[in-house]
């Protein structure tokens, strides 16, 4: 059953403590989020596949308001996102998006921060998880697509084929 109470929100954790969060709250009974995803990683001996976190220093709660102080007394817990004064609330649609699309096989995503883009083309994703979602194409575009999401003021960069996109006007 859906509490309508309750509302995602995104936490900032200390460096490289995500997961070490999320189990922290899970046992605190709280709804969190850890998106991971499978990652290669080299070693000079041997390569290993590893889970990574999507976003460096963020977990996402899915809380009613009186549960925040429960979330910051949570060690590695360093704040909620804020935006326009207010802890950020992340829509669910949102969270489904990235929860489905990294349930696909083979699903990267590369996270970088929208500080300093500059507004391009606008497309329209038109096949697959993300169909009918607005995006703006960057540096050459025929590639990727960049697909922000607002609430968090990050841009998740997902890549597809020319032909799965088309201009908005």
């Amino acid at each position: 059953m859906i509490d309508l109470n309750k509302k995602w929100y995104a936490i900032y954790t200390k460096p490289r403590w995500e997961k070490k969060v999320d189990a922290l709250l899970i046992k605190k009974e709280i709804d969190t989020w850890c998106p991971v995803q499978k990652v290669q990683k080299q070693w000079s001996d041997r390569k290993k596949i590893i889970e990574e976190p999507l976003f460096k220093s963020y977990v996402f709660v899915n809380i009613a308001e009186e549960e925040r102080v429960k979330v910051l007394m949570t060690d590695g817990v360093l704040n909620f996102v804020y935006y326009l004064g207010k802890p950020a609330i992340i829509r669910d649609e949102e969270i489904d998006l990235i929860k489905k699309y990294l349930s696909e096989a083979d699903a990267q995503i590369e996270i970088i921060s929208n500080e300093g883009f500059k507004e391009n083309t606008k497309v329209r994703v038109n096949h697959g998880v993300f169909m009918d979602n607005d995006g703006i194409v960057l540096r050459g575009g025929k590639k990727k697509v960049y697909v922000q999401l607002q609430s968090l003021g990050q841009v998740m960069v997902v890549e597809f084929p020319a032909e799965y996109l088309s201009p908005v006007k």
